[in-house]
């Protein structure tokens, strides 16, 4: 007899923004087979990442833990496999499991992917043409672009499974990651379209903290020429420099995200005519979200909006409403215990996420979350972005930037003065104005900073303050 538990499909791309969704509204794309997912369940609007980097948002999304607890902190470190993860979870209850695509938690040793009967992964951040491919440490090369591979083998994988028994797919796309190498389809997608420009473009990090204006993600500053694929052209004023480089950058994102979209049709389109589809929950997210331009950034890292929020749409014909949109708080920690839940398996009682079941089935809970906690550990490494921790509630972001890499793998050891920074985000969304001194704040400050530390202790992390910032 057919086990009627609901399959799992997990699509994740890499840095893909929610404002380049047309489901969310994206000014700049469309993406149709994104939204057939959203057209038929439910939206989250308020869905954020604990910290936005990829490898440490992989490994909580793995795990159900925060990375001070899962290790992973920092793209310098990487996963101990022997720990529990969702995939160990329903591999034990008789899933078939797969991951297929970006893995980026490390090789080799405890740092292999575990709890998964098949897995074919990218070493490391892996190449967007004719990438390598691990399959469970059997490495090859395959001709193509990457996106559609990844497809390919998860197809595969599809169609020689075991149809009586419930499957979990994880796949994983590298796409659209940096150096946004799009392929011969979309190649000139968007050549003769004038793409807008972010409102905050131009943002110039005044009354800011300094690490905004310290950061080196610029797009008119820190580009190069392999992201710009060629020199920029001469005889351009700055303005113009910095809109012809913008232009570059978000064409070729966009045509990647593209790829992406067609990709995600295709296995719509599979499930549909296996049959699987109507008992199959599929998830779509991408593991932080990504600056569009947004500040004058590409990038993420930060705990600014554009980088903080993942686009997270679910579709499950039996039991999710389609066209439903939800705006309560959720996080990418809460990803593996509602996986679990719709799996019929005991969520562990250290995982530190809460199952959404109960959200994507129209429930209206009055004990959801109001405010969540986010740390970037990753302290100057790369683009030069202070490690900070924060506060994000409904109303306002309050952000704490120690500036110490305090050890942690792949970090800079140069400490940099602490400062905070406090946005109203009801009077000032796109984060221009820091109102931590302004005297109109100063009782929503120390209840930002009790309540901050009191997220952090509920999460099992050490607050840290600076001598000269008690």
């Amino acid at each position: 007899m057919a086990d009627d538990r609901p399959n799992i499909l997990f699509i994740m791309s890499d840095d893909h923004a929610s404002h380049a969704m047309s489901c969310y509204g994206s000014r700049i794309n469309e993406t149709p087979n994104l939204d057939r997912i959203a057209s038929g369940g439910m939206r989250f609007d308020n869905c954020f990442c604990t910290n936005s980097i990829c490898a440490p948002s992989r490994a909580t999304i793995l795990t159900g833990t925060y990375n001070h607890i899962n290790g992973v902190t920092t793209l310098g470190a990487k996963i101990d496999g022997r720990q529990e993860n969702f995939a160990k979870l329903l591999q034990g209850a008789g899933y078939q499991t797969a991951l297929v695509g970006k893995w980026h938690l490390g090789h080799g040793g405890h740092h292999d992917p575990t709890g998964f009967d098949h897995w074919d992964v990218l070493p490391g951040q892996g190449d967007y043409h004719n990438p390598e491919m691990n399959r469970i440490g059997d490495s090859r090369r395959i001709d193509g672009y990457v996106t559609d591979i990844i497809t390919d083998l998860s197809l595969e994988w599809l169609e020689a499974r075991d149809k009586d028994r419930p499957f979990c797919l994880m796949l994983h796309h590298k796409a659209p990651h940096r150096w946004w190498e799009p392929d011969e389809k979309h190649a000139e997608m968007y050549e003769d379209v004038d793409i807008p420009e972010p409102e905050t473009l131009w943002d110039d990090y005044e009354n800011r903290a300094s690490a905004a204006r310290e950061a080196k993600m610029r797009v008119d500053r820190d580009l190069s020429e392999r992201d710009l694929k060629g020199p920029t052209p001469d005889g351009l004023s700055p303005e113009e420099e910095k809109r012809w480089k913008y232009r570059r950058y978000i064409k070729d994102y966009l045509r990647c995200v593209a790829s992406v979209d067609d990709n995600v049709g295709r296995v719509i389109d599979y499930l549909d005519v296996d049959g699987a589809a109507k008992n199959t929950l599929i998830c779509y997210t991408s593991d932080q979200g990504f600056f569009l331009g947004d500040h004058g950034w590409y990038d993420k890292r930060f705990m600014y909006e554009e980088s903080l929020r993942m686009p997270f749409i679910v579709r499950y014909p039996e039991g999710i409403q389609p066209g439903s949109v939800n705006q309560r708080m959720v996080l990418n920690v809460d990803f593996p215990a509602t996986f679990l839940d719709y799996a019929g398996v005991e969520v562990p009682g250290h995982f530190q996420g809460r199952s959404l079941r109960s959200l994507l089935e129209g429930a209206t809970s009055d004990d959801w979350r109001t405010s969540m906690y986010y740390r970037y550990w990753m302290h100057l490494s790369q683009h030069h972005v202070y490690a900070h921790y924060g506060i994000r509630t409904h109303d306002y972001k309050l952000i704490y930037y120690y500036a110490d890499a305090l050890g942690q793998p792949g970090t800079v050891d140069d400490t940099k003065p602490p400062e905070w920074e406090l946005f109203d985000l009801q009077k000032d969304p796109s984060e221009l104005n820091n109102v931590f001194n302004d005297p109109a704040y100063a009782e929503i400050v120390p209840a930002l900073r009790t309540e901050l530390r009191d997220l952090q202790l509920a999460v099992d992390d050490e607050p840290y303050f600076k001598e000269d910032d008690l």
